[in-house]
């Protein structure tokens, strides 16, 4: 630009002048532009995929939702990581951090053994007498951990008396002991229902194949979505009920809402959870116990009552974990002075994927509402190219109120413009 020249250059213009002579630079200029508005706005972020799948998903109204790409990753919009409602990002944050670190392998040493009064290594007691022997060579007394002479009887070692009471100590092994397995309870049933979701996803391709074999029979029975809907709404109450138990932790626990809760107002929402919870757990369990039953190998009669007890199973299922997202959002959380925890909302269908939108490279697309020649319209594609938003319908306008995948396509429009005009094109 020439000396005091006031001409505003906008995208267009630039990508014009650069382009006829350096291709490659408006290419770079046009990835540059998509990368600076997908940071500078909260409702568009990159999928967390590794390695990356160079695509951006978009939502509308509200970024706490949880969405799956077209790269198959499902993630929580809103801090990145897995999927993990019904715990807020924060309880998820701690409890990720908790599994971890040697928090609990500390709390386990300060449980079960004592340190050494000479070396200060922890010592592990590993029979019935309170005389101990550390590696080093120094005896001392199991009950109060003071050092002592070797010489002792069943009743007593020489030369050393421990009958004194010593609150502070007694307190602090106690509070880690409790801690330890209030921890190990929680974590115990959070990795039970993991590894179960992991072994039914394994067990989908076996449970498809008894499909297939049951179909090919001569039978009255003919059709059997009824076993894919039963899978789905398995695997979505297992993730339910897997990550339940984080949030009950620190739902219940003291801390993050040591302040929020009374001791009996904890204990009132804590038995009424927590009996959501049963019920939830053990209608998952009937439910993978029928559909694992080798229907292919039954009559007509008894795969119908199969089917009978899956569709109950299933409505049943999806209406309790319906009534345990109402009981955490309105009579938990939403009861707490200082609401920062907000979860994603329980969807029937589970996670919703996002679906792809494409704008047309036209420099007067900003302007119009238009639809796009086909010639023109952007393509889904990595993140070297341009991008594209949600599926269009047959008129080429996006469908509305959906996660939206943003990807380097064909397609471009002018960033200048207020954030609602680029939504309405």
């Amino acid at each position: 630009m020439a000396h005091k020249c006031n001409a505003i250059c906008d995208e267009a213009v630039v990508r014009n002048l650069v382009g006829r002579r350096h291709p490659d630079l408006a290419d770079k200029f046009d990835r540059f532009l998509l990368e600076s508005y997908i940071e500078d706005n909260r409702m568009v972020k990159w999928c967390p995929s590794t390695p990356h799948c160079g695509n951006a998903i978009r939502v509308e109204d509200d970024e706490f939702c949880e969405v799956e790409c077209s790269c198959g990753v499902q993630f929580c919009f809103s801090c990145l990581s897995e999927a993990h409602s019904p715990c807020s990002c924060m309880m998820w944050e701690h409890w990720m951090k908790k599994c971890r670190d040697e928090s609990e392998t500390v709390n386990w040493i300060t449980v079960h053994t004592k340190p050494c009064p000479k070396c200060h290594k922890p010592v592990e007691k590993n029979g019935g007498c309170n005389l101990v022997s550390c590696i080093c060579g120094q005896a001392f007394c199991w009950l109060c951990g003071g050092a002592t002479g070797r010489d002792h009887t069943w009743s007593r070692i020489a030369g050393h008396s421990c009958g004194r009471y010593i609150e502070d100590c007694e307190k602090k092994t106690e509070r880690a002991k409790r801690d330890l397995y209030r921890y190990m309870h929680y974590h115990n049933r959070y990795k039970a229902h993991t590894d179960s979701f992991k072994l039914e996803s394994k067990l989908k391709e076996t449970i498809l194949e008894k499909v297939s074999i049951s179909e090919e029979r001569e039978s009255r029975l003919r059709d059997f979505s009824w076993v894919n809907n039963g899978l789905l709404r398995l695997f979505r109450s297992r993730r339910v009920l897997s990550y339940s138990y984080p949030f009950a932790f620190y739902m219940f626990g003291e801390e993050l809402f040591k302040d929020e809760m009374t001791n009996e107002e904890r204990e009132i929402k804590q038995h009424l959870f927590e009996d959501q919870q049963q019920q939830l757990e053990a209608n998952v369990e009937k439910l993978s116990k029928f559909l694992e039953e080798p229907f292919d190998q039954y009559n007509d009669d008894k795969v119908m009552e199969i089917r009978m007890h899956v569709i109950n199973l299933s409505v049943i299922i999806d209406n309790l974990c319906k009534k345990m997202y109402e009981c955490i959002e309105n009579d938990l959380l939403g009861s707490l002075q200082r609401n920062t925890h907000n979860i994603a909302p329980y969807k029937s269908k589970g996670i919703e994927k996002a679906s792809e939108l494409a704008f047309c490279r036209n420099s007067k697309a900003s302007t119009t509402t238009g639809n796009c020649l086909p010639s023109d319209c952007g393509t889904s594609g990595k993140r070297d190219r341009s991008f594209s938003f949600e599926s269009s319908d047959d008129s080429g306008c996006p469908s509305p109120k959906q996660p939206k995948k943003e990807s380097y396509g064909g397609g471009f429009f002018d960033l200048n413009l207020p954030a609602e005009v680029i939504d309405r094109n």
